[in-house]
């Protein structure tokens, strides 16, 4: 093992966890009136991870006797959560300084659990994925009910924590049965096993289902979903932004990782898995979406059948499959990001509000917020030209090449239902007779967040190629050339 080398090999990660531990000491030192420092300093520290990423070593590499593995599909989906990260952590300073939650402690937790999302995209190894998993998942235990004087935070906390040990333990229950039966832990070791013809056996299909459910929680995938209206409607709106994008996304890039990593070759056993988690989310995540009147809880439900429509590509299982989940997560976290800076913005008499009905005249009180929201909302419908309809064109086109119909027209007609719940918001906005105007001023970091992603959302299909061709190379990591 060449320790030199380790260390460059997971830099970013290296850097990004030393400077987390710094800002703690920082705002110990500093004291409470450090939060607003220490939160420009962790988004800094993204920035730079971001570069270290982006200049890193060659790609395909393994650092830590095999631990932690480097390649194209890691980079793309780091890049991903480091940018959901930042974003996330711009439109939150405001937000926590108006509601007297300003501490140090929030930002570092976020950079803690930031730290984790990365391990997991380049887990290599049964024991570090869980180590990963772990290592995000009890910083956002702890950031779920950050505000302790408020009854929605602290049993939005609760129910994540109590909900996450429980799928923790399926996790780490899967894992041990995988271990038994192949005698590793190693990624290479096991698809070096199933390559070579080794026989499947029944308790080591039962440990890839435990792994399968575990790691749907962590997507928040039905039927292990329960979690999820509640911790984004009793989480402050800032850590449920967050929740929403660098965690979600991490999660299918550490699904992919281990379905195609090491089972790559048990297609057949896991497919329907994700077949059944798949349909069960989309229809989800559209039906119950429906009555919803907090506009907190319709993104609850939209996550979950966005997750569902990723795991569409994901169980195809083939090279157009795995670079549809990696554009639709692109897609996802724009969408997600310019979605929740509008929520940011929902201010009256400088309280935040949360329903649906407070959108109303939208666009005659503040014109421009309404068509940032009118364009997400379009995309998440899926109406072209906008982002979100070329992220399900790619996956839907993937399951059909897969011969997975039944699970192209289930996507499809789910769509169809989800964008009542879409277009309802829009018609509020332009139609109904105004309720009170939003506070003003936004603030300009929101009104940057709210323009580039708008930008992006609406003018995606006019320069695909950046998200397109790194995403076709971020599939080649599981489909080398030739192979």
């Amino acid at each position: 093992m060449n320790i030199g080398s380790d260390i460059l090999t997971a830099l970013p990660e290296i850097f990004l966890a030393c400077s987390a531990i710094a800002l703690l000491m920082v705002g110990v030192f500093r004291g409470e009136g450090s939060s607003r420092l220490v939160m420009t300093l962790a988004v800094s520290a993204i920035i730079v991870t971001l570069g270290l990423l982006l200049m890193g070593p060659t790609r395909h590499t393994s650092a830590f006797n095999g631990l932690f593995a480097n390649d194209g599909f890691g980079d793309f989906m780091k890049m991903l959560v480091l940018i959901g990260a930042a974003l996330t952590m711009v439109m939150a300073q405001r937000y926590i300084e108006r509601e007297q939650m300003a501490r140090f402690e929030l930002p570092v937790l976020l950079l803690f659990a930031t730290v984790g999302m990365l391990m997991m995209i380049s887990a290599n190894d049964l024991i570090a994925l869980y180590m990963a998993v772990e290592l995000q998942s009890l910083a956002l235990y702890v950031v779920a009910a950050i505000r302790r004087d408020t009854l929605r935070s602290s049993e939005a906390g609760l129910k994540y924590f109590v909900l996450g040990a429980l799928s923790s333990g399926m996790l780490l229950y899967g894992l041990s049965m995988i271990y038994g039966f192949s005698g590793t832990t190693d990624f290479v070791a096991l698809a070096d096993l199933f390559a070579e013809g080794g026989e499947v056996s029944l308790g080591l299909l039962v440990g890839l289902v435990f792994l399968a459910a575990g790691m749907a929680f962590k997507v928040s995938a039905v039927p292990f979903h329960m979690w999820t209206p509640d911790v984004y409607e009793g989480a402050p709106t800032a850590i449920t932004a967050f929740f929403a994008v660098a965690p979600k996304i991490a999660a299918i890039a550490l699904f992919v990782r281990i379905l195609m990593g090491p089972f790559g070759d048990l297609v057949e056993q896991w497919q329907q898995i994700i077949v059944f988690i798949s349909i069960a989310s989309m229809i989800v995540g559209a039906l119950a979406a429906i009555n919803q009147t907090n506009i907190k809880r319709l993104m609850a439900y939209s996550s979950i059948g966005n997750m569902g429509y990723a795991l569409v590509g994901l169980a195809a299982g083939t090279p157009e499959g795995i670079r549809a989940v990696a554009v639709y997560m692109a897609i996802y976290l724009f969408m997600n990001v310019g979605t929740f800076a509008v929520i940011l913005c929902m201010r009256v008499n400088d309280r935040m509000v949360e329903r649906i009905d407070d959108l109303k005249g939208l666009s005659r009180t503040n014109p421009l917020i309404a068509l940032a929201l009118a364009i997400f909302m379009f995309s998440m419908a899926g109406i072209p030209p906008m982002a979100g309809f070329f992220g399900k064109f790619y996956v839907f086109l993937a399951a059909v090449e897969s011969g997975l119909y039944i699970l192209a027209v289930v996507g499809v007609l789910t769509s169809v239902v989800a964008a009542f719940y879409y277009l309802r918001i829009v018609k509020v906005m332009y139609f109904d007779e105004p309720s009170e105007a939003f506070d003003q001023p936004i603030g300009r970091e929101m009104a940057v967040v709210l323009t580039a992603t708008g930008i992006i959302v609406m003018l995606f299909f006019v320069m695909p190629s950046p998200i397109l061709d790194s995403a076709t190379a971020a599939a080649e990591s599981f489909f080398p050339a030739g192979s």
